[in-house]
């Protein structure tokens, strides 16, 4: 049976003191789904969060790092480091990342490489822009941003892989994607992973909903069947909010 997942990104939010808070209001939450959850804070709060949480089922993940080891890459984050402080999990290809800092198929495909090769989890973000679901050619950028990044990985890779699809068009631009709008673009996406990997891969994919999931869509969007879960942004930013998206399921 596919995990069920709540993954919360905290971006570029909360200094020390902020993000002090909502640990402490997170602790203070009651979770009565049995969904993983995750909290991605920045880099420099990352210790500080894993080390809070370690008693917790909420497991610590990162938002980004680099494909190499080490080296002259000022400002930048290694998988290796990201092990050394205890997380195993980590966030590539987000909307933004590809956005605002020009990363490509390319370059995710290496970072993909790099984090399987120090045993770390992914989830893989990818979607479509405005003018390609209004172009009606959403489909065609998904499928090869899924086949660009990740469809040179053997069959086994998959168990270390979520999936998290982002409608780009329906974040921030007063757009609204329907539950089953969600829905059909998962099921595609299933498809897509059977007819390179089987159904057996496929079936045992997390995919998860990163499209502006709120506490009062989160039950519907999580009731279809292709929905794993949800990536959440600024709801996961409010404790209250946050639990209420994870007890949804």
């Amino acid at each position: 049976m596919r995990k069920q997942i709540v993954a919360g990104n905290w971006k570029m939010n909360n200094d020390l003191p902020e993000t002090q808070l909502l640990i402490d209001a997170l602790k203070a939450k009651k979770q009565t789904s049995t969904a993983e959850v995750m909290v991605a804070p920045t880099f420099t709060n990352l210790y500080q969060v894993f080390e809070a949480f370690k008693t917790y089922a909420v497991e610590v993940i990162a938002q980004n790092m680099h494909f190499a080891e080490n080296g002259a890459y000022t400002g930048e984050i290694s998988a290796k480091m990201l092990k050394s402080i205890g997380i195993e999990t980590v966030i590539l290809g987000h909307s933004e990342r590809r956005a605002y800092f020009n990363e490509t198929d390319e370059l995710l495909a290496k970072k993909v490489d790099a984090a399987l090769a120090n045993d770390m989890r992914i989830i893989f973000c990818f979607g479509e822009e405005l003018a390609d679901r209004k172009s009606n050619n959403h489909e065609a950028v998904v499928e090869s941003q899924i086949k660009k990044a990740l469809f040179h990985l053997d069959a086994a890779a998959f168990k270390n892989i979520v999936l998290a699809y982002e409608p780009v068009w329906a974040i921030g631009t007063g757009e609204t994607a329907s539950p089953e709008q969600a829905q059909d673009m998962h099921a595609f996406i299933r498809k897509t992973l059977a007819n390179q990997y089987g159904d057996d891969v496929a079936n045992s994919v997390s995919i998860l909903y990163g499209g502006s999931v709120k506490p009062n869509n989160a039950k519907e969007i999580f009731s279809k069947p292709d929905v794993d879960g949800g990536l959440i942004g600024g709801a996961a930013l409010n404790a209250d909010d946050f639990f209420d998206i994870v007890n949804a399921f």
